[in-house]
């Protein structure tokens, strides 16, 4: 971070499809040797398979999806006194979309399966009714925040 001035967001252009900006973050994310076209036509086709399977709009899917995974808070290491502690904090917006998209793309990566469509669009639909990897990694990091609540006068 610089000690002087504010760093400039970089503005991105909403995906062509949609018209979502963060449809066009998700992919930003999922992106791997720069192939960007290969991971469109992915996500295009697993948001396709999600929505069909779920009988939903694909922006419906993919926006609940990422709702749904959001964490609320988390913890932050502190170094007090030569002892560090988990403070919980909460999840700004911006930071929490982010992580959500990570953790989805991480599990869907993960995933035993066939082809990365078959296996994003699992990973939607999971985490568009609330089950799956991605939303147990929430449910963790909130209970890691509630486990540390009592550290959290040291939050400044």
């Amino acid at each position: 971070m610089p000690r002087r001035g504010n760093i400039v967001k970089k503005k991105i252009l909403p995906d062509p499809i949609y018209g979502s900006v963060q449809i066009q973050r998700f992919i930003n994310k999922m992106m791997w040797e720069g192939k960007k076209s290969k991971v469109e036509t992915i996500v295009y086709e697993a948001l396709d398979t999600a929505s069909a399977k779920l009988k939903k709009p694909q922006l419906e899917v993919f926006q609940k999806a990422i709702d749904n995974v959001r964490p609320l808070m988390e913890v932050k290491p502190r170094r007090v006194g030569g002892a560090t502690y988990q403070v919980p904090i909460e999840v700004p917006l911006e930071r929490g979309q982010a992580i959500s998209i990570q953790w989805i793309r991480e599990n869907a990566r993960k995933r035993a399966g066939h082809t990365m469509q078959e296996k994003l669009a699992a990973e939607f639909m999971d985490a568009y009714n609330g089950t799956g990897a991605s939303m147990k990694k929430r449910e963790d990091t909130h209970k890691m925040a509630e486990a540390n609540k009592a550290f959290a006068h040291f939050r400044w």
